[in-house]
């Protein structure tokens, strides 16, 4: 079994920062995609940003956001910039990963962690 953790989250002012890491655990043969969703009360969930598993401690700036990931702690990070109050959402780490028994393929979802931008 699978498990993506999720931490980071919680509540900043408008143009503050927030750092987001998600680490996965268990049977892990191979992690492909990784990446974060988000999600407003009553709205879709959106994809934020992804990473491949060749960016290796590398940044991808987004914008705002830069996301990295460190493959030898499974672990993939979104840092936020400059934030603003339409931010506010539960935010999701994905990752697509291939695992024992089997060595099957599947997409593997966080809990989510809230991110709050208010004054």
């Amino acid at each position: 079994q699978v498990q993506l953790v999720e931490s980071g989250g919680g509540l900043v002012q408008p143009g503050g920062s927030l750092r987001l890491s998600c680490t996965a655990s268990g049977s892990i043969i191979s992690i492909a995609t990784m990446g974060w969703y988000r999600q407003a009360p009553g709205k879709e969930r959106e994809l934020v940003a992804a990473i491949a598993s060749s960016t290796n401690n590398a940044d991808s700036v987004k914008g705002r956001f830069t996301i990295s990931r460190d493959n030898a702690k499974n672990t993939v990070y979104l840092q936020m910039n400059s934030l603003k109050p339409e931010d506010t959402a539960v935010y999701y780490c994905y990752a697509h990963i291939t695992s024992q028994p089997f060595g099957s393929w599947n997409n593997y979802w966080g809990q989510g962690t809230q991110v709050t931008v208010s004054s």
